[in-house]
């Protein structure tokens, strides 16, 4: 979410489920989530990063899988390597 410079508000609007800023913000508190709510936060990501992105781009990007995104989800890779790397734009110089 912050790679992406996402805030609360713009997963929830993004949801294409029921879900709040308390949830999203438990999510990126580093609280553990249960599974349904790591999958909804998930879904909920997928569908903020696409929307933002142009064509080109949203054919080049590869939706992120829960266990990816949480370091105590089961199967964590932590040596995994973001696919995405290339299209995140960049943030801006202060």
């Amino acid at each position: 979410m912050t790679q992406w410079s996402l805030s609360n508000h713009a997963l929830v609007s993004a949801s294409p489920e029921q879900l709040n800023h308390k949830q999203v913000q438990k999510a990126r508190g580093g609280r553990q989530l249960t599974l349904h709510l790591m999958q909804k936060v998930t879904r909920a990501l997928n569908a903020a990063v696409a929307a933002r992105l142009d064509k080109e781009a949203q054919a080049a990007f590869v939706a992120y899988p829960h266990r990816q995104l949480f370091n105590y989800a089961k199967n964590h890779d932590p040596a995994w390597i973001d696919p995405n790397e290339p299209i995140v734009p960049m943030p801006p110089s202060p």
